[in-house]
């Protein structure tokens, strides 16, 4: 007869038990799959309205990229996933709540004879969207990997389109302070000027820096291109939010060059450069130029970052 040494067996007293297999990171990521595809499959009608809006928009062109960048910026995050983190599937409660609750307030409103443009439905449905994706996340993930995966969620944010009121209080932030900028500047150069509100009344004719010259595109732009950089070049995470804040005030001093810039060249050259291609096509001119500050902005921040980390 042969002793379990000899066929190779192992005994276990008979109150042992094997121990419990790590979560599976690929099962839990294909659950997430399943539930966003059921989720986008909801939501089918208004994400092929968000992408059609896009398609057209100046503005909102960047929603389409958004997502892939942040798939792209998680993927980036796969070795610091962990397999043995478990969900805590009690916090899906709150996000899956929230965006139930977007629902319930967008039906409402539309039963109720609320006349919304149609930027308004499409922000709220994608907000409700993303509510609840985020609550999916929340259900199928570990703590841990959420942890981890937090900028790149964060970062869909930006595949929501600013309803109108947030849009125009940007745009006017935006308008009045390159309007403060570009009088700085005039002052530098020593043009003389009269300003009332965003009004500049120039030597030989008038200025306006109307809504559509804020340079919100172009400074949204910088913003999300200053996230993305932050996330791939630094490591602190006070330096990425460093970068990210201070290219707006970088993006207000690019939109003043171009203000002054054409300003100028009507004093000085032809007052017929008002009409001119620089002042309706000019804008990627002045954006290239912002990117040198830019550039060396986050040169500096990433060699000052590395050492710190030396130390």
């Amino acid at each position: 007869m042969n002793t379990p040494s000899q066929t190779g067996e192992t005994l276990l007293p008979s109150s042992a038990k094997p121990a419990a297999a790590p979560p599976d990171l690929s099962r839990q990521l294909r659950l997430l799959a399943i539930c966003t595809g059921v989720l986008a499959l909801s939501f089918a009608l208004p994400l092929i309205a968000l992408a059609r809006f896009a398609l057209h928009s100046d503005l909102y062109s960047h929603i389409l990229l958004i997502p892939f960048v942040s798939v792209y910026l998680a993927g980036l995050k796969k070795k610091d996933l962990s397999p043995c983190s478990e969900p805590d599937r009690k916090l899906a409660a709150l996000p899956v709540a929230a965006g139930l609750l977007l629902l319930t307030g967008y039906g409402f409103a539309l039963r109720s004879g609320l006349k919304l443009a149609p930027v308004d439905s499409l922000a709220w449905t994608s907000a409700s969207f993303l509510v609840l994706f985020i609550g999916a996340c929340f259900f199928c993930l570990g703590k841990r990997t959420l942890r981890c995966l937090a900028f790149p969620l964060a970062f869909l944010i930006l595949a929501v389109p600013f309803p109108v009121s947030i849009k125009d209080a940007i745009e006017t932030f935006l308008q009045h302070g390159s309007a403060d900028a570009a009088e700085l500047l005039f002052g530098l150069a020593g043009t003389p000027l009269l300003r009332h509100g965003v009004d500049f009344q120039l030597p030989g004719f008038r200025l306006e820096v109307a809504p559509e010259c804020s340079g919100i595109r172009s400074t949204l732009v910088l913003v999300i291109s200053s996230l993305v950089a932050g996330q791939l070049f630094l490591r602190s995470p006070w330096k990425r939010l460093l970068f990210a804040v201070i290219v707006i005030p970088l993006g207000i001093f690019r939109n003043a060059l171009r203000i002054v810039t054409l300003g100028e060249l009507c004093i000085h050259v032809d007052p017929g450069f008002i009409d001119s291609s620089l002042h309706r096509r000019g804008g990627p001119v002045f954006f290239v130029l912002s990117l040198i500050p830019f550039l060396l902005l986050l040169y500096y921040l990433r060699k000052t970052d590395v050492h710190t980390l030396k130390r």
